[in-house]
């Protein structure tokens, strides 16, 4: 459990699973808050347990991916007992979290009206696949899908390829980071003003919101996007991907300036003195011909001469990495850019730092929680149940296998 940081005394109870709702409580646990993941045994909890290649048992890499440093109860929200139990430690938490359907929370009490009773200051955020009202409340939705219906799909990959998945589940990522805010902006009413309330996310529109200035100029304009070659900028020239004499390299230049450094470092110095490309709008619109001159001068070296040189020119460019290669740059090395910690079935797992950095202390990495394993002391501390109390709770089946709460 978080011992320190910036969230310190602030307990989560998250009813989650799978990428983003465990995302998203991950940035709080990170940042000091206690998350008490509460996990289905009839489903033997969290699936992100069993996500292979990478799995041990009721571990897999995948799950502490989402999950290390929280901690884990098991409650069988169907049973007839569950939501006296979950308002007992309700009463006493700060947050309840959830990426259920949209329509569950408040059939499950997990929504603000349904504890405030219990907790008149508790925010109670909810991160579905399209949010608690409209016709789709009730559907379930996983980030490829979503990637599709929001447009993304459209937008990513080459002019003559089928629709493109980002190699990313970037709704995910992006509505946990989202919900996080919530949350955060949530505790800070509740402590101005003593009263909770309800944040309501979907992963539709998180990824519509993140269209972004496209669909400014769809909405707007009746603009209608496309995909362009070496994914290169809609508007942007150049701001892509060019070959070189070996692979790939992406560079950006967003300003003029950034485009007269690039063609002086490359030699390129003409291409200053033509009129289509003197300005921003100028190279838009003659795009064709401004990327085949640079792409004919990239090809005649390899990326690692052109990435030094443009790097002491002041150019923004970068070689395109595979996953190991990118967590080898000294920078990453630099900010401490790599998690490493020991798990008892999995041996030693080497994860990626996450990015939030508030002060100068960050919380120590430590291993994902056994199915179950807080039990006992969850409900004894929080929830203030007796020995007895936790042995009929045993008894009712409501927690599932007991044995799985001594870890």
């Amino acid at each position: 459990m978080a011992e320190g940081g910036p969230l310190a005394g602030v307990r989560v109870l998250a009813v989650e699973q799978f990428g983003a709702g465990p995302w998203c409580t991950l940035q709080l646990a990170s940042l000091g808050a206690t998350v008490v993941k509460v996990e289905d045994p009839g489903v033997g909890g969290d699936v992100g347990r069993y996500v292979v290649p990478f799995q041990e048992g009721e571990s897999s890499l995948f799950f502490e991916t989402f999950n290390r440093g929280k901690s884990s109860i098991s409650l069988d929200l169907r049973h007839r007992e569950a939501a006296a139990v979950l308002r007992r430690l309700a009463a006493r938490s700060e947050v309840v979290f959830c990426n259920l359907r949209g329509d569950l929370p408040r059939r499950l009490g997990l929504d603000y009206e349904g504890l405030a009773e219990v907790n008149e200051a508790i925010v109670c955020c909810s991160l579905s696949g399209f949010g608690a009202t409209g016709p789709r409340a009730a559907q379930g939705a996983y980030d490829y899908a979503i990637q599709g219906r929001a447009g993304w799909m459209s937008l990513t990959g080459e002019p003559d390829g089928p629709p493109t998945r980002t190699g990313l589940s970037l709704v995910d990522f992006s509505a946990g980071f989202a919900a996080a805010a919530a949350i955060l902006a949530g505790l800070h009413g509740a402590r101005e003003t003593g009263r909770g309330c309800d944040c309501d996310l979907s992963l539709l529109e998180v990824a519509l919101a993140m269209t972004n200035y496209l669909s400014t100029w769809a909405l707007s304009r009746d603009w209608e996007p496309e995909r362009i070659a070496e994914s290169a900028h809609p508007s942007v020239v150049p701001f892509q991907l060019f070959p070189s004499g070996d692979g790939w390299i992406v560079i950006c230049c967003a300003k003029d300036t950034l485009f007269a450094r690039l063609c002086e470092a490359l030699g390129l110095e003409a291409l200053l003195e033509d009129e289509r490309f003197r300005t921003l709008a100028a190279r838009e619109r003659n795009r064709e011909a401004c990327v085949a001159a640079l792409s004919a001068r990239l090809r005649e070296r390899p990326t690692a001469a052109w990435i030094e040189l443009l790097e002491r020119s002041g150019v923004p460019c970068g070689p395109v990495n595979d996953v190991p290669t990118a967590f080898a740059d000294p920078q990453v090395a630099a900010r401490g850019g790599i998690d490493e910690y020991e798990h008892p079935q999995l041996g030693t797992v080497r994860t990626a730092a996450l990015p939030i950095r508030v002060g100068e202390e960050r919380q120590p990495p430590s291993r994902a929680p056994f199915r179950g394993e807080h039990t006992e002391v969850v409900l004894a501390e929080v929830g203030g149940f007796s020995a007895a109390e936790i042995a009929a709770l045993a008894a009712s089946g409501v927690l599932g296998d007991a044995s799985l709460s001594e870890g």
